[in-house]
């Protein structure tokens, strides 16, 4: 069942300002008629936080015309405002100050459905305040391109204030936190307040914008765009739980089996995670619409998509849609990345013998992120505007390499043969024994101060190896601390997973078709 219309055919919801209204001065029967198609259903917060990126999207296929400074006009004055960046607890911003780190998140709340909706929609009863959808996107300077990283929603962190909890849980302490005067709205920004903490904190990132969308009042975005092309490498029966009931192959769905596509997670070979997978095959599926020719030249369609957008979310007072825009203008589906967080342990218990998803370290984590939000490479050498390329670190000869070696792998005996085998390839040994601990991941070469020579020598024999200035090093002697991922001298360092993990996540672009679980 759709919302409820005014007598002119708009959805209920803020008024547009009349000086971008393009009813003003026209006809009630005008005005009604370049409304009256419009149509749409409900949908949940994944699929909606895809409507909310490829809606926002849809200004830059607009970029440069008039029509499109009106939409972008229109978007700016009708979305929701909310105080959700915290004034504290968010991490500085980075070199790039022009880059930006976009928070989008998915209200999985119920409680305004009606009986006849949940029913449609199987969408089950209210199950609260929780965020089950959690997406960080980075966009360069350049704005060549766009990653986004999903967050399992049963992910075991530290939320500030609230020691461990799963990461769907943060938004609800924040609401539940504020001050018993405090009103729904001072509600909603505390708890995305606190959901912005607890996202910097564990990737070391500023937030520099922030994005919400909930299950209702939005149009039914993949109907709009003629619905979105999916892929299944097996058919699937969940009628039990979120009634998705699917053959294999290639299809097109919308609407609710949109909604029911995103949300199941029973029955699949790694529940939440194969879930994930689905909302990034779904929202890249959203994107390549957004970027055909189909919508891209259908200005109706561009005015439906932009009305779903100012709808749909509620954004932090300083997000300028207008200026997200122009930042990615030059992004395609191959230049649009998806990603899952670093995971240690898929199927781990809490104390409480609740299932949490355990992520990677704070060190990978941070390394993760720091990769992610780095700025895009130079042109290549024969462009002219290709800076000179930078000149390979000086080595010296492997006898002028004291090393002292220490195991922090956890592997007995680990230091005496790699030390053995230095020795072998003409390096002068003067020490080898146990790390500070005996869980690091990453082997680490560390030096003093101007010992870069010696560093890059060693890390010749170690590819692979993270290498490191130190101020409390010893001048003139380089330190090898082994790690999880240490296969040997003269062999690359190979990334360390769990058992319970399995072999990293793949990333996927939005141009990639192939079918999923």
């Amino acid at each position: 069942m759709g919302p409820d219309r005014t007598e002119d055919g708009d959805l209920p919801g803020r008024p547009l300002p009349a000086r971008l209204d393009p009813r003003t001065g026209r006809s009630r029967r005008d005005a009604a008629g370049a409304a009256g198609s419009r149509t749409g259903r409900r949908t949940g917060p994944a699929v909606v936080a895809a409507r909310a990126v490829a809606a926002v999207l849809s200004l830059v296929l607009l970029a440069g015309s008039g029509w499109g400074w009106y939409l972008g006009r229109v978007a700016q004055a009708t979305v929701n405002r909310t105080d959700a960046l915290p004034t504290e607890g968010n991490a500085e911003a980075g070199d790039v100050p022009e880059a930006m780190n976009l928070l989008l998140v998915g209200n999985d709340s119920r409680a305004d459905l009606s009986d006849e909706q949940l029913a449609e929609l199987d969408a089950g009863t209210d199950s609260g305040i929780n965020t089950d959808t959690m997406i960080l996107a980075h966009v360069p300077a350049d704005g060549s391109q766009a990653s986004f990283v999903s967050f399992p929603r049963d992910s075991y962190v530290e939320i500030p204030g609230h020691g461990r909890d799963k990461l769907n849980a943060a938004y609800a302490h924040g609401w539940s936190g504020a001050p018993d005067s405090a009103t729904d709205e001072e509600r909603r920004a505390a708890g995305a307040q606190l959901l912005v903490q607890t996202i910097s904190q564990l990737t070391g990132l500023q937030i520099d914008h922030y994005a919400e969308v909930d299950l209702l009042g939005f149009f039914q975005l993949s109907s709009v765009v003629g619905g979105v092309e999916v892929n299944l490498c097996e058919a699937v029966d969940d009628s039990a739980y979120s009634g998705a009931v699917f053959p294999a192959g290639e299809q097109t769905i919308e609407g609710a089996d949109a909604l029911r596509f995103v949300r199941q997670r029973h029955g699949l070979p790694r529940g939440d995670l194969d879930r994930i997978v689905r909302q990034q095959v779904f929202l890249a599926g959203v994107l390549r619409k957004m970027l055909s020719q189909h919508v891209l030249f259908d200005l109706g369609t561009q005015r439906r998509l932009v009305q779903a957008a100012s709808r749909s979310l509620t954004v932090d007072r300083d997000l300028d849609l207008l200026d997200l825009a122009r930042q990615v203008q030059a992004v395609t589906p191959d230049s649009i990345r998806f990603e899952t967080v670093p995971i240690a342990d898929a199927a781990a218990e809490d104390e409480q013998g609740r299932s949490i998803v355990e992520l990677a370290d704070e060190d990978t984590l941070h390394d993760f992120f720091a990769h992610l939000s780095a700025e895009p490479e130079t042109p290549p050498e024969d462009s002219p505007e290709a800076p000179d390329a930078p000149a390979a670190p000086d080595t010296v000869a492997p006898s002028e390499v004291p090393v002292q070696v220490d195991n922090g792998s956890g592997i007995s005996g680990a230091a005496a043969a790699a030390a053995a085998d230095l020795e072998d390839a003409g390096f002068p040994v003067r020490g080898f024994g146990n790390a500070d601990r005996s869980d690091y991941d990453r082997t680490t070469i560390r030096h003093a101060p101007g010992d870069e020579a010696l560093a890059a020598t060693l890390a010749a024999q170690v590819p692979g190896a993270v290498v490191e200035v130190d101020d409390e090093a010893t001048t003139g002697t380089v330190d090898l601390v082994l790690g999880a991922d240490f296969a040997g001298i003269g062999q690359a360092v190979t990334p360390v997973t769990s058992a319970a993990e399995g072999p990293a996540e793949p990333g996927r672009t939005a141009a990639d078709t192939g079918c999923i679980n």
